[in-house]
């Protein structure tokens, strides 16, 4: 089985009707010609007086006449602002009042883009604190790094498990260390369930300064212990195959010189909603990370519909924000998905939302998985070596698609860092997306004037083509070598890549 990437897994009303035109205009349905498309299956949300609930409201502007406004709006319709973003004209606020998506609308009117729940229960984060700014008074959003000085080249001896270490001989990264093993003041955010930042290949990597917790209702908690892992060890794991520390100890990462930064979006039951995302990529952006690694998708819906009010308002959030953070120099690279489904041509969706009681689906084009199949986000598939050879498979949990894949990279029974000093081996694509992340660390390193989409654009050709055969009883796979629907344009590979 793969490890979880987390995957716990409408009738509109007048709120609905209100923001459904937005809704339609933001979908890529609507962009082109042709006939009409089924919608996709409303799921309802039920905000009844007295449940408090989480909301994202989006501003038509990111200006701060337009956001004065909004949070005016939300007051006003009895909801309480939790936390604003002007750089992207989103705000986080919570309410218990069933109209409050119709009011905000309406009081808001020329200001309020969309507004939707964020999940289907009841806030549980406890009380909310009326916060209108990003950061609370006092704090600072941009400081510098925190630095530490360059280190000579590392000696050429072997970490004692890196024999162990199959996937890093498959992207060729021994070979890409010979260039570099990364440089420190490379910052990769991993934004997962924290990092062990006790652990001995990652202590000498962390970057506690530009850690933070995203998880207090979308809001930054930047106490030195809120990012720190407590009921999951799937950061820990995915931060030792970005950079565990070249050290003589364990195991080795693929760029084992940057720094890893924890930006902590799933909280102690496991999830991932839209305003722990909106926080940890807006974040990225103001420390100016180079990379940031995303091995989940955003809860509780596996596949946001832009043509359901509530799951558009979300969706677009998120998409500001990992907008924003690309436009201020951060890549993104993002795992594809276990569910073993055709992006490409995604049909129906049993397990949604997964906070709740899901909804048998049907999906449509607007439909997406967040944030991988966002413009910009670097969608990585798993694949599993055949026997003990070097060669690749798709592994059989991953996901897929002709032209929505990028890169693939190793997933399947992958040995890296775990709680409490130890060591483990895990699958999934959530394993195979920091390996990408950790390349696109070394390139970085190797070319730092490169932006977001120079680097993407020389991953994607650096890879290693791989033809498209699919094992038998598998799912079909669809085009050449060069880009096909199992590995998208091949194999990353780390050596070529920072050449």
């Amino acid at each position: 089985m793969p490890a979880p990437s987390f995957r716990r897994r409408l009738t509109l009303g007048l709120a609905g009707l209100a923001v459904v035109a937005t809704a339609l205009a933001g979908s890529a349905s609507t962009a082109s010609a042709g006939p009409a498309e089924p919608p996709s299956t409303p799921v309802p949300i039920s905000t009844p007086d007295g449940l408090l609930m989480s909301y994202v409201v989006n501003a038509v502007h990111a200006e701060s006449s337009d956001m004065a406004k909004v949070r005016s709006a939300v007051t006003r319709s009895g909801g309480v602002v939790v936390q604003s973003w002007p750089q992207i004209g989103v705000v986080i606020a919570h309410s218990d009042r069933a109209a409050f998506r119709t009011k905000v609308v309406s009081i808001g009117a020329g200001s309020v883009g969309s507004v939707g729940a964020s999940r289907t229960v009841a806030v549980s984060e406890g009380t909310p604190g009326a916060i209108a700014t990003p950061w609370g008074a006092g704090a600072s959003a941009v400081g510098p790094h925190l630095t530490k000085p360059a280190e000579p080249a590392a000696a050429p001896v072997k970490d004692p498990r890196e024999s162990e270490q199959w996937d890093m001989q498959m992207i060729k990264a021994p070979r890409a260390h010979t260039t570099t093993d990364g440089s420190p003041s490379v910052v990769v955010g991993v934004l997962d369930s924290g990092i062990d930042a006790s652990h001995p290949d990652l202590a000498p990597n962390i970057d506690a300064a530009d850690s933070v917790n995203c998880t207090d209702a979308g809001r930054p908690d930047l106490s030195s212990t809120g990012w720190l892992p407590t009921t999951s060890g799937h950061g820990t794991h995915v931060s030792g195959t970005i950079a565990a520390a070249r050290n003589g100890i364990g195991i080795v990462g693929v760029a084992p010189g940057v720094r890893l930064a924890s930006v902590k979006v799933v909280n102690d039951a496991g999830f991932i909603y839209p305003e722990y995302a909106v926080c940890g990529f807006v974040w990225a952006g103001l420390k100016h990370f180079a990379v940031t690694n995303n091995s989940y998708y955003v809860d509780p819906f596996e596949f946001y519909c832009g043509d359901q009010p509530d799951q558009f308002a979300a969706m677009e959030a998120v998409r500001r924000a990992v907008t924003w953070s690309t436009k201020q120099g951060v890549v993104h690279a993002a795992a594809a998905g276990n569910s073993a489904v055709d992006l490409a041509h995604k049909t129906t969706d049993a397990g949604s939302p997964d906070d709740g009681t899901p909804v048998d689906r049907t999906l449509n084009s607007t439909c997406k998985d967040i944030p991988t199949e966002l413009d910009g986000v670097v969608t990585v598939s798993a694949v599993a070596r055949v026997g003990t050879t070097l060669n690749s498979t798709l592994s059989s949990f991953s996901n897929r698609g002709k032209g929505v894949i990028d890169v693939a990279a190793p997933g399947s029974n992958i040995l890296s860092t775990l709680p409490n000093n130890s060591y483990g081996n895990l699958s999934g694509t959530s394993m195979a997306s920091p390996h990408v992340a950790g390349v696109l660390a070394l390139m970085k390193s190797v070319h730092p004037t490169w932006g977001p989409a120079r680097m993407i654009s020389e991953l994607r050709l650096e890879a290693d083509n791989k033809p498209c055969t699919a094992p038998s009883g598998g799912p079909s796979c669809v085009g050449p070598p060069a880009d096909n629907s199992y590995y998208g344009e091949g194999l990353v590979n780390a050596f070529d890549a920072t050449r």
